[in-house]
């Protein structure tokens, strides 16, 4: 229960030294929070802005490793069941007691049903109260990445739901909204003030925060700014301290600029295209009877249709890597030798459509959100160009993440674009679970898109309690080699981290993307 996964922290800190009064940090991204439910959602970037809220049993520290956060100390009773010791004297921030009863009725909240995220919890059955302080999780079977998992799991108030009739989750898929969806009340070292959505929401300080305050911070002004060209300006004239990202083609720009520091890293999100493999005939073209997607030659024509190259030199200026694989290099499970895709061949992109029967091409849809992932819209109009030369006309849509993740959480897609960075685990068991593994129950909950595989499923369950390291690790690695060799996505390539700030901010840019302003200072 006390292993961990030590992740080497490749950050860049904007220096400045010196203690300094409470400021006002003014934070700009390129979308806004989809929802304040912590349970309503499996986007990291909406995740990574409650944790300033919300709080987990334990949480990862600067250097990404575990710490106790709500739990100080946890032990496995039996195989299954974990048994987890409150921290004494925490309160929510309306001033509530944090209790074993909080705690049973977030893991009952976020397993039910109707949870978007109840697959980061797939291996708990159950969660029984001991006494306040004490609190056991019962498990489906033994779990090797309970502690991973848990650090994703923030714990609300009980009493707080209760009030407000919002014992059950909401979901960003269906639209379901509660109270929780624009409330929150958590026990995090900031506490909502106000908020309008698309347009900007305000965090103040907890000045009843169990916890010593590493920061100076007493305000985060949150503002969503879509274009890339405004949010770089709001920078520049001092109305906003960070921005996230920061465009890549105005790296230069920045770098120049008075006052101003980049902070480029890698990343762990690895950029796919995902493909309908499920329904009879594709959404872009009704009434044909027929879905070539389904076929694995053309689902290869496509991949080997795609000039990564070009895009990552062209559209990502060299910052990106292309990759085969769905994981990056530093999760668990990776594989260095496996990691090579088809080559870039528009020719035997074009023979292969014709071995498949589609010689003349065929019509198809493309998805891609306009405001979550560096050069988002941009690559996938490269991509569109790339599949016409091969006879794909392509239908290119576009949009909001608000609007892009609902539908393709409905299926309602032909070929979309995700990104996955395998939080909160940072284990290929991430995307295997979630996504590789057909849609049933906790298993598949980011795999609308109908692809089933009898192996698969089965390298789910079986990695899913394997406690014996070497035997898991070569589970997930053979599930990410069936995943390339059956073109269940297609990866495009791990995208970098790139954020810009005042030089008089104290910035940690953590390789998961998570931005944990309470690590973060205003000089």
């Amino acid at each position: 229960m006390n292993r961990t996964i030590f992740l080497p922290v490749a950050f860049a800190a904007v220096l400045a030294t010196g203690a300094a009064s409470a400021e006002t940090l003014r934070w700009a991204n390129d979308g806004d929070v989809l929802t304040l439910d912590p349970y309503a959602h499996t986007e990291s970037f909406t995740a990574s802005f409650l944790h300033h809220i919300y709080e987990p049993l334990m949480r990862r520290d600067a250097d990404l490793k575990f710490e106790p956060a709500l739990a100080t100390s946890w032990e496995l009773v039996e195989p299954t069941r974990a048994r987890f010791t409150l921290r004494e004297g925490v309160t929510f921030q309306n001033g509530n007691p944090f209790t074993a009863d909080d705690v049973v009725a977030s893991v009952e909240r976020l397993i039910h049903p109707d949870a978007r995220a109840r697959g980061n919890l797939s291996s708990v059955a159950s969660a029984e109260k001991v006494d306040d302080l004490t609190v056991d999780l019962v498990l489906k079977e033994p779990s090797p990445l309970l502690l991973n998992d848990l650090s994703g799991v923030y714990i609300m108030d009980k009493e707080w739901m209760e009030e407000h009739d919002a014992l059950l989750p909401g979901n960003t898929s269906t639209g379901a909204v509660t109270y929780a969806s624009d409330h929150a009340n958590g026990t995090g070292p900031f506490m909502l003030d106000s908020r309008t959505p698309d347009a900007k929401t305000v965090l103040k300080a907890n000045p009843d925060w169990w916890d010593e305050p590493q920061h100076n911070i007493d305000t985060i002004e949150f503002t969503p700014i879509g274009s890339d060209a405004t949010r770089v300006a709001a920078l520049l004239s001092g109305e906003v301290d960070v921005i996230t990202p920061a465009p890549l083609q105005d790296t230069q720009r920045l770098e120049a600029a008075d006052g101003v520091e980049v902070l480029q890293n890698p990343s762990l999100r690895t950029i796919m295209l995902g493909l309908n493999h499920g329904d009879d005939e594709l959404d872009a073209a009704p009434g044909t009877g027929v879905n070539p997607t389904k076929d694995v030659r053309v689902r290869e024509a496509l991949w080997r249709a795609i000039d990564m190259d070009a895009i990552v030199a062209k559209v990502m200026r060299g910052k990106a890597r292309v990759a085969a694989l769905m994981i990056a290099p530093p999760i668990t499970g990776y594989v260095a030798e496996d990691d090579v895709k088809p080559a870039f061949d528009p020719q035997k992109a074009k023979d292969l459509l014709a071995e498949a029967g589609f010689g003349d091409g065929f019509t198809m849809g493309l998805d891609c959100p306009n405001d979550r992932y560096v050069n988002d819209e941009e690559i996938c109009l490269a991509i569109a160009s790339m599949w016409k030369a091969i006879g794909v006309d392509v239908k290119l849509t576009a949009q909001t993440k608000g609007n892009h993740f609902p539908k393709v959480d409905k299926g309602e897609t032909d070929a979309y674009m995700i990104g996955w960075a395998t939080l909160p685990a940072m284990d290929g068991y991430s995307p295997l679970r979630a996504m590789l593994a057909t849609r049933d129950g906790d298993m598949g909950g980011n795999n609308p898109n109908g692809y089933s595989n009898p192996r698969m499923d089965e390298l789910a369950v079986a990695s899913g309690s394997e406690i014996d390291e070497e035997k898991r690790l070569a589970m997930i690695s053979e599930a990410m080699r069936i995943a390339r060799d059956d073109i269940a996505f297609i990866p495009l390539h791990q995208q970098p981290l790139s954020w810009a700030a005042s030089d008089n901010v104290e910035l940690i840019q953590f390789p998961d993307n998570y931005f944990r302003a309470w690590h973060y200072k205003v000089n």
